[in-house]
């Protein structure tokens, strides 16, 4: 049974766009404030890139993250409607002016991947180009009887593009579908996390196979800096000491990388032009860089012909386009950086990815693209484990201010709070889902 008492009083009322990480710690913070909150979330279920975006060897992470965000939603002044898409489904304009909602928060994060820097790149999408959010979707879902989302061939040699943790995740879905595929035709099955864990060279010892034996050529990650200037590990401090100590952690962790899953690896290049053969994309032209001072400039007529079957894109990804919220550039546009109002939308914020442009989970705001060596060197797999406190602090302090700013918008007229309790019940509805947040995710069928 849907409880709905919460609205029978005067009370500030926010919708939150997209649970997960951003949205489930806000949603708790201003619940506990006695804030009502509408999560809309797009998906069957709240969690986000946790769900669709971190490869699923990171099992244990994952269910930890679930439980997390769970225990953030359960509460009775939150309300989550799933399979609820901004711009389809509901606008902002209605949750605004309709509605008259106290506040309207975007933690819908970064899904859409940021396309290569070539001129006329995007035409070879789906003839050898792909990027790493639809990859590592399919990577995750694809063993499932019910995916219905786009399918990938992966091949032996393929180009990643990037430089991050993300990048490197790529990297390793390339090998280990390759491996897999390679032990498969031999008659031995291997579990995605047991190659993760134990590492590829492992594997093959344990069956009398090297990759020499089964032509394993490996997934190429190019980077536009060098290696120690990789985003897998922040300085603690301006020091020089401390700089010196972050770039040998760098480079400790993605040689670790390169020996573990057999990830090659190429520095200082930037992509500046397709090879095309038949119609299909075979490979890119990188202009060579140096680093002088920190900063990168290309070398005079030093440019490289990487040949490759695909041409994965992992340099980032950036909000979704959704209407009726400006943008500047890539990111919405925001008249504060630091409180996340959007500009020209009054009691409009923005929250945690969709500020920052950062795609990862594992990003925070006050360190941009870089996170403790310790951390990284879990989430590659090679270190002990690893979780998101740190972001959610941060949330909460941003959602702590916003907050101050919400709770005096309080709805006090009774038909204000029928329309909202009208709205509730018909997502929930629409998307098939009853009772509270426990038996709703019961009720959900994704994998």
């Amino acid at each position: 049974m849907l409880e709905l008492s919460p609205l029978r009083e005067s009370v500030p009322v926010v919708a939150i766009i997209g649970g997960a990480v951003a949205g489930s710690e806000a949603a708790r913070l201003l619940a506990e404030r006695g804030v009502v909150v509408l999560v809309i979330e797009q998906g069957e279920r709240p969690y986000g890139k946790i769900e669709g975006g971190l490869p699923r060897w990171h099992r244990k992470l994952r269910v930890a993250e679930y439980r997390k965000i769970d225990e953030a939603l359960d509460h009775p002044n939150i309300f989550v409607l799933t399979n609820t898409r901004l711009g389809e489904d509901v606008s902002v304009e209605f949750l605004t002016d309709e509605l008259k909602l106290s506040a309207v928060i975007l933690a819908n994060g970064a899904w859409r991947d940021r396309p290569l820097p070539i001129d006329g790149i995007e035409a070879y999408r789906g003839r050898g180009l792909v990027y790493q959010n639809e990859l590592v979707q399919w990577f995750n879902h694809y063993e499932s009887p019910t995916y219905d989302g786009p399918h990938f061939e992966i091949e032996d040699g393929a180009l990643v593009v990037g430089g991050g943790l993300a990048s490197i995740d790529v990297a390793k879905i390339v090998n280990f579908e390759v491996v897999r595929r390679a032990l498969r035709q031999r008659g031995i099955e291997v579990d995605v996390e047991e190659l993760e864990v134990r590492g590829i060279p492992d594997i093959l010892s344990r069956h009398e196979l090297d990759a020499e034996t089964i032509g394993l050529r490996g997934a190429l990650l190019v980077y536009r800096r060098r290696m120690q200037d990789m985003p897998l590990a922040a300085p603690r401090d301006d020091s020089p000491e401390a700089l010196a100590r972050a770039e040998n952690a760098r480079v400790k962790i993605m040689r670790r990388v390169m020996e573990k899953y057999l990830v090659r690896f190429e520095e200082c290049l930037s992509p500046i032009e397709a090879i095309e053969e038949g119609g299909r994309l075979r490979g890119l032209r990188f202009q060579k860089n140096r680093i002088e001072d920190g900063k990168l400039s290309p070398i005079p007529g030093e440019v490289v012909s990487l040949r490759a079957p695909m041409v994965i894109g992992s340099i980032g990804s950036i909000p979704e386009p959704l209407p009726g919220i400006p943008r500047r550039g890539e990111l919405y546009d925001f008249a504060s950086w630091e409180t996340g109002e959007v500009r020209g939308l009054p009691n409009v914020y923005g929250l945690g990815n969709v500020l920052t442009g950062k795609g990862n989970i594992r990003h925070s705001r006050d360190n941009s693209s870089q996170i403790a060596a310790e951390i990284a060197e879990a989430l590659v797999g090679v270190g002990g484990a690893a979780d998101t406190a740190k972001k959610r602090a941060e949330i909460a302090a941003q959602a702590s201010r916003i907050a101050d700013d919400t709770l005096p918008r309080v709805l006090h007229d009774p038909k204000d709070r029928a329309r909202i309790e009208a709205f509730i019940k018909e997502r929930r509805l629409a998307s098939r889902t009853s009772g509270d947040y426990r038996s709703m995710i019961e009720e959900s069928t994704s994998p």
